[in-house]
């Protein structure tokens, strides 16, 4: 296994034109042009002496000539005068500093719905259903001689070779089809089920394009999740769920059961496709025990990307990603099983800590956000001495705010008097998220070219990412 190399640069937390000013909501302070602000400005506008000389004038031409004196007049009306000039001074100076706010409000430039009006919409819906024309636009039809019609799409959107349907392409467009809820009939969801299993090999599985006609456990278990999330009966699913799980033991795929992401996609494919599979709480120890202590931030559980030495250094991906598949294996297994699931938890609930515990400002373009590229290496079965080399690009920030949205995250943070930690952090990684789309679609750098791939991929993660957040943050009115 290589060593991972970092990828593109953190994410911009705001794009140009993004978002514009935010209008006043109906519970504010009066705006400068309602009429007691228009009062209040006439009177500081005359000046607060002349304010406090006019009430002097006044009250001393009009008091009675009973009270005992001049001096006493004159005592009253300057008392009266002087503190109308106070009053007036201090309300021309508190009228300078909300309209000084509410400028600096006006020019600050707000993200989502912060830029909103109450009762408007949000910019969200707008994006899912860019992002929904976009794949309607692109989606690929192929008359393959031997498996039939295909209906799906290759690796990226856009891409310049014949744009045959892939496995990995495939699923995540069912993904996101899933997501968005498919508002009109010009996708099927039941074609691209039926497109993922005539794209299954011929002894079954499924394997990414890279990795040629061998099946390989990750892609196998990504396409079952997403054929089970569809609908698919566990009956159907049954054979290939079985042909998954024997082929990953350390005999037959040691590359794989040691690399984090391998694992933990395998993991949550499973947990969606086949919950009550045996492999599972093996899956889940392994990762359990795959993690290690981080020095730099409190000695802290984390993962880098091998779940056996060399580990490699600290990472917030990985880390994102096991905090994510331990967090659903929970909800599916149960953490008060045993001193096994016991650990998982400790491991799970040290991982979230660490995340919160990000020493880099400001949390939207954070060294934590960073993207990742690192290499799968396995033995070729024919060829052992040469290696299959399986490239994987990772949208850090996507991950970063599933991991934080997880049911157990907060429960983590509020026990721990976190809470504003993990507001702050969820917050930079969906900005993050947000700074990364156009029109719905995200893309990918290709080094230090202009060059941007679109992999179907970043733009599910993206899009279930913010769409995550958004039902996680809903208030109901009234």
């Amino acid at each position: 296994m290589s060593q991972q190399q970092l990828g593109r640069g953190p994410l911009r937390s705001r794009q140009p034109g993004q978002a514009g000013p935010t209008p006043p909501s109906p519970d504010e302070e009066p705006a400068a042009g309602s009429p007691p602000a228009r009062f209040v400005g006439w009177l500081g506008g005359l000046g607060a002496a002349a304010a406090g000389y006019g009430v002097f004038q006044f009250l001393f031409s009009v008091l009675p000539g009973s009270i005992d004196g001049a001096a006493a007049r004159y005592l009253i009306s300057g008392v009266s005068g002087l503190g109308t000039f106070a009053a007036a001074w201090l309300a021309a100076a508190l009228l300078r500093a909300r309209t000084a706010a509410s400028a600096g409000r006006a020019q600050a430039p707000a993200v989502g719905t912060a830029a909103m009006a109450p009762g408007a919409p949000g910019p969200l819906p707008q994006v899912f259903a860019s992002a929904y024309g976009a794949l309607v636009d692109q989606v690929s039809v192929v008359e393959d001689p031997e498996r039939g019609r295909l209906t799906g799409w290759p690796h990226s959107l856009g891409e310049n070779t014949p744009s045959r349907p892939t496995p990995v392409g495939t699923a995540y467009g069912l993904h996101i089809m899933l997501d968005l809820g498919v508002p009109d009939g010009r996708l099927s969801t039941g074609d691209l089920v039926d497109t993922l299993w005539r794209l299954r090999l011929p002894g079954g599985g499924w394997s990414a394009r890279s990795q040629g006609s061998e099946a390989r456990p990750e892609v196998t278990a990504l396409v079952l999740g997403a054929l089970a999330r569809a609908g698919t009966s566990a009956e159907r699913l049954a054979a290939e769920v079985d042909r998954c799980t024997s082929g990953f033991t350390r005999q037959l795929d040691r590359a794989g059961l040691e690399s984090t992401h391998v694992v933990t996609t395998v993991l949550r494919g499973l947990l969606r496709a086949a919950p009550r599979s045996e492999l599972l709480p093996a899956l889940r120890e392994t990762l359990a025990d795959g993690a290690i202590n981080d020095p730099r931030r409190e000695r802290l559980r984390c993962w880098g990307y091998r779940l056996q030495p060399p580990y490699g250094r600290p990472s917030p991906l990985h880390t994102a990603q096991a905090v994510v598949a331990l967090d659903r294996a929970a909800r599916v297994l149960g953490e008060d099983s045993d001193a096994r699931a016991a650990r998982a938890r400790a491991a799970r609930e040290d991982g979230v800590r660490w995340l919160l515990s990000c020493p880099d400002a400001p949390h939207d373009t954070c060294q934590d956000l960073e993207n990742l590229h690192e290499e799968v290496r396995r033995p070729r079965t024919e060829d052992p001495s040469r290696h299959e080399v399986l490239n994987v690009r990772h949208f850090t920030a996507s991950w970063l705010a599933r991991a934080l949205l997880s049911p157990g995250a907060l429960e983590i943070a509020r026990a721990d008097g976190l809470e504003e930690e993990w507001r702050i952090r969820l917050e930079g990684a969906v900005a993050a998220v947000w700074a990364g789309q156009t029109d719905g679609i995200w893309s990918w750098g290709l080094g230090d070219s202009t060059e941007l791939r679109r992999p179907m991929w970043m733009t599910y993660q993206g899009l279930s990412a913010l769409r995550g957040h958004a039902v996680w943050m809903y208030q109901p009115g009234g």
